[in-house]
C-alpha cells in the first residue's frame, strides 16, 4: 500500500503494491507468492482489477454493488462484483467505447456509444440491440421522465432516441458547429450541451426550445491565465438545482449559478490540459476536477486546494464511489487505480476492513516496480563484467536495458568491489560523528570550497543584522543556508579562480578587500587546527573602514583596472618567452613519409623550380637545358643540325601505349614551327637535308606523353 500526504490529507493507493513482471508464467507467480512474504501480503482489493492494455472509462452502478469498466485491446467491458471482490463477467465488443451509461440500478441495462457511430444495448444476458446515429458521437445523457437518449457529437444537431417508442425523434438544432459533452439536471430536467466555440446551451426537454446561453470561453480568460487557443467545453456536470461546473480544454473549471451568466469561481489547473471530468463532493463542499495528469480537490466556495492526486500514468476517467472516500481512476496502463481518502468519507461497506488496515500497512511511498529484479543498462553490465550473459536466461531484455535477479546483482557487485561495504560503513560513521559535533558549541566554521566567498557572505549577513536593529528591513534568504547553493561550497569544480583574467578585470578592487579576509581565513584555519572550543572571532578592520575603502571614486577604479591590465600583459609576455625557450631547446626529429604505390619520390623543391621554368621563354629553357647537359645541339656534314635531349619526368604508360612505342614511326615535319612543337613533345630528330625553308625532317619518337 502506498501512502502519500498533501496538506495533511492522507491518500492510500490500494492498487500500487508490489507488482510482478508480465513475462513470468502463472506457475512462477504462484511459487513466488508462496515464497515471498511481501507478495503474499500485498493488498489486492478486487481480483483481476485491470485491463489487457488501457482502461478508457469506469463507472459504478447506482446500487453500488457493481463496477463497470471499458478498455482495450481487444475492446471489452468488464463488470466486477464488489460483494464477491472479483470479476463477474467480461464481454468483448466490435469497436472501442467512447462512453457508456447504466440505465438500471445494476448491470442489467447498459448503453454503449462506440467510436464508429454505433449505439449498442446490452441486457443482463448479453448483447440486445445495435443501431447507428448519423454523425460520430462524443457523449450522451438519459432523460428518465421521457425515456429519451440525447446524443451529441460532430454535428450541430442533438439526436434524440426514444426507448419507449423505439424510434428517433426530431433532433434539437443548436447554433454550434459541433458539440462535445452534455448533461441533464436530475432535479428539474434541464438539458445542457457544451460546444466547440466555448459556449453552453441549455434546453428545456418539454418544449424542445433553448432557454439559455453561456459564453464560458470569454469568462475563462483571467489576468493570470495564459491561453493560446480558443477554449472549448470538455466537461460538464450539474449539482443540485442551481449549480453547474464547466471544464474547458485549456485547463480551467468554471463554477456557475444558473441564475447568473457570470461564473462564481474560476479555477485553473495550471497545466493547460483539457479537463476530463468534474465531480461534486457534498459532505465537505468539494469539487474534484481531473485532467490527464492530476486530480485536484478544492473548496467550491473559496477555491482553496484541499488536496491533489497525481498518478504515475495519464488519467482517462475518474469515478467517485458514492457516500465514501474511495476514488477509482481509469489510466493509460493495464492496472486501474483505487484510492482511499479517509477524510472524504468512510470506506464502502464491502471493504470496511480498510479502516483498520490503512494505519498498519503503510509502506514507503516511492517503491520500485519490480523489487526482486534490478534494472541494469549495457554500461552497467560492462562495469560488472557480465556482458557474456546477454541472451541468457539470467538477463531479460527490457527497453534500453535488462532485468536481472537482485541476488545475482548483489553477489557480482560484492565480487567486483569487495570494499564497498567498508566504505559505506565509514561514511555512515563519519556522518554520525558530524551530527554529534553539530550539537556542540561551534566556532565560525567555513566550508572547504570557496572559503573567501563564504566569509564575505557571513560579513554581509552580520551587517544586515546590525542594520535591522535600526531599520525594519525585509530579510532575504542566505546563500549559505540555502540547499540550492549547497553544492557550490562542497564541490571543488565550483571553486572561484581569482587568478583568471576575467575575475581580475571584472573585480579590480576585490584584491584590496580580499587581503583583510585572507587574514581572517588564516586565523580561522589556526582555530580549526588547534580545535579550541572557546575562542573569540578575530577582529579585523571595522565595517566603516571597509565601506570607505570599497567606495573609492571612479579614478581609483580606473587606475586599478589599468594596473591589472599591465600585470596581465607582463604575465603573457613571460609566458611567451618561456614557450620560445622551450621551442629552442627542443630537438627536431626527422619525419618519415610513406610513398604510395606507383609513385616516385621527387624533391620538395621540384614544384617551385618547375613553376619558375614554365614562366621562361622557349629560348631561355633551351639554353638552361643545354647548360645543364640535358640538351645537345650539333652540326652535320650536310649543313643541318641535330638535337638530342632526355626527359626529366616519366609517366606511367598503359600497355597499349607501350605497344605503340615499340613500333617507332617516322614523321615528316615541314618548317621550323613544327620542329619546335615536336621538340616540346619530346624525342630525337635530325634534318635529312635541304634548306631552312624547304627541308624534310625525319623524327624518331623515343617517348610520348599520355
Amino acid at each position: 500500500m502506498q501512502v502519500s500526504s498533501l496538506n495533511e490529507v492522507k491518500i492510500y493507493s490500494l492498487s500500487c503494491g508490489k507488482s510482478l513482471p508480465e513475462w513470468l508464467s502463472d506457475r512462477k507467480k504462484r511459487a513466488l507468492q508462496k515464497k515471498n512474504v511481501d507478495v503474499r501480503r500485498r493488498i489486492e482489493l478486487i481480483q483481476d482489477f485491470e485491463m489487457p492494455t488501457v482502461c478508457t472509462t469506469i463507472k459504478v452502478s447506482k446500487d453500488g454493488q457493481y463496477i463497470l469498466a471499458t478498455g482495450t485491446y481487444k475492446p471489452r467491458v468488464r463488470c466486477y462484483d464488489t460483494y464477491q471482490l472479483s470479476l463477474k463477467f467480461e464481454r468483448c465488443l466490435d469497436s472501442e467505447v467512447v462512453t457508456f451509461e447504466t440505465l438500471s440500478d445494476d448491470y442489467s441495462k447498459i448503453v454503449f456509444l462506440h467510436n464508429d457511430r454505433y449505439i449498442e444495448f446490452h441486457s443482463q444476458s448479453g448483447f440486445y440491440y445495435k443501431t447507428r446515429i448519423p454523425k460520430f458521437g462524443r457523449d450522451f445523457s438519459y432523460h428518465y421522465p421521457s425515456c429519451d437518449l440525447y446524443f451529441v457529437g460532430a454535428s450541430s444537431e442533438v439526436y434524440r432516441l426514444n426507448l419507449e417508442q423505439g424510434r428517433y425523434l426530431n433532433p434539437l438544432q443548436t447554433d454550434a458547429a459541433e458539440n462535445n459533452v452534455c448533461d441533464i439536471n436530475s432535479v428539474h430536467g434541464l438539458f445542457a450541451t457544451g460546444t466547440v466555440e466555448g459556449r453552453v446551451e441549455c434546453w428545456d426537454p418539454r418544449t424542445r426550445s433553448r432557454v439559455g446561453l453561456l459564453d464560458c470561453a470569454l469568462s475563462s480568460v483571467t489576468a493570470d491565465s495564459e491561453i493560446n487557443s480558443l477554449p472549448t467545453i470538455s466537461a460538464l456536470k450539474f449539482n443540485g438545482a442551481l449549480t453547474m461546473a464547466v471544464g474547458t480544454s485549456t485547463g480551467q473549471v468554471l463554477l456557475y449559478d444558473l441564475r447568473s451568466d457570470k461564473p462564481l469561481l474560476v479555477k485553473d489547473h495550471q497545466y493547460g490540459l483539457p479537463i476530463k471530468s468534474v465531480h461534486f463532493q457534498d459532505s465537505l463542499d468539494l469539487i474534484l476536477s481531473a485532467d490527464s495528469r492530476i486530480v485536484k480537490m478544492w473548496n467550491k466556495n473559496s477555491g482553496k486546494i484541499f488536496t491533489s492526486l497525481e498518478p504515475e500514468h495519464d488519467i482517462n476517467d475518474v469515478c467517485l464511489y458514492p457516500n465514501s472516500g474511495m476514488l477509482l481512476t481509469a489510466n493509460e496502463t493495464p492496472k486501474m487505480g483505487i484510492y482511499y481518502i479517509p477524510v472524504l468519507g468512510p470506506a464502502p461497506r464491502w471493504c470496511s476492513f480498510l479502516d483498520n488496515l490503512t494505519e498498519e500497512l503503510e509502506e514507503n511511498p516511492e517503491s520500485t516496480v519490480y523489487d526482486d529484479y534490478k534494472f541494469v543498462t549495457k554500461k552497467d553490465l560492462e562495469n560488472l563484467g557480465l556482458t557474456h550473459l546477454i541472451g541468457s536466461p539470467f538477463l531479460r531484455a527490457y527497453m534500453h536495458g535488462f532485468f536481472m535477479d537482485i541476488r545475482l546483482y548483489h553477489k557480482v557487485k560484492l565480487m567486483v568491489n569487495p570494499f564497498a561495504y567498508e566504505e559505506y560503513r565509514k561514511d555512515k560513521i563519519r556522518q554520525k560523528i558530524e551530527e554529534t559535533r553539530a550539537q556542540r558549541v561551534q566556532l565560525k566554521k567555513l566550508p572547504k570550497v570557496n572559503k573567501e566567498l563564504a566569509l564575505k557572505l557571513i560579513e554581509e549577513e552580520e551587517e544586515k543584522q546590525k542594520s535591522t536593529w535600526k531599520k525594519k528591513v525585509k530579510s532575504l534568504p542566505n546563500i549559505l543556508t540555502d540547499d540550492r547553493f549547497k553544492v557550490m561550497f562542497e564541490n571543488p569544480d565550483f571553486q572561484v579562480d581569482e587568478e583568471s583574467e576575467e575575475f581580475r578585470l571584472l573585480n579590480p578592487l576585490v584584491s584590496k578587500i580580499s587581503e583583510k579576509r585572507k587574514k581572517k581565513l588564516r586565523l580561522l584555519e589556526q582555530q580549526e587546527l588547534h580545535e579550541k572550543e572557546e575562542e573569540e572571532e578575530p577582529e579585523g578592520k571595522p565595517s566603516d573602514a571597509e565601506s570607505s575603502e570599497s567606495s573609492d571614486d571612479e579614478k581609483a577604479w580606473v587606475e586599478e583596472v589599468r594596473k591589472q591590465r599591465r600585470l596581465l600583459q607582463q604575465e603573457e609576455k613571460v609566458k611567451r618567452q618561456e614557450r620560445l625557450k622551450e621551442d629552442q631547446q627542443t630537438v627536431l626529429k626527422p619525419q618519415f613519409y610513406e610513398i604510395k604505390a606507383g609513385e616516385e619520390f621527387r624533391s620538395f623543391k621540384d614544384s617551385a623550380t618547375k613553376q619558375k621554368l614554365m614562366n621562361k621563354t622557349l629560348e631561355d629553357r633551351l639554353k638552361l637545358e643545354a647548360k645543364n647537359g640535358t640538351l645537345s645541339v650539333s652540326d652535320t656534314t650536310v649543313g643541318s643540325k641535330q638535337l638530342t635531349f632526355t626527359l626529366k619526368r616519366t609517366f606511367p604508360v598503359r600497355p597499349e601505349v607501350q605497344d605503340a612505342q615499340r613500333e617507332a614511326g617516322q614523321c615528316r615535319v615541314e618548317g621550323w614551327p613544327w620542329a619546335a612543337s615536336a621538340l616540346l613533345e619530346g624525342g630525337s630528330f635530325h634534318f635529312a637535308g635541304g634548306s631552312k625553308h624547304s627541308s624534310f625532317l625525319t623524327l624518331s619518337f623515343l617517348s610520348r606523353r599520355y
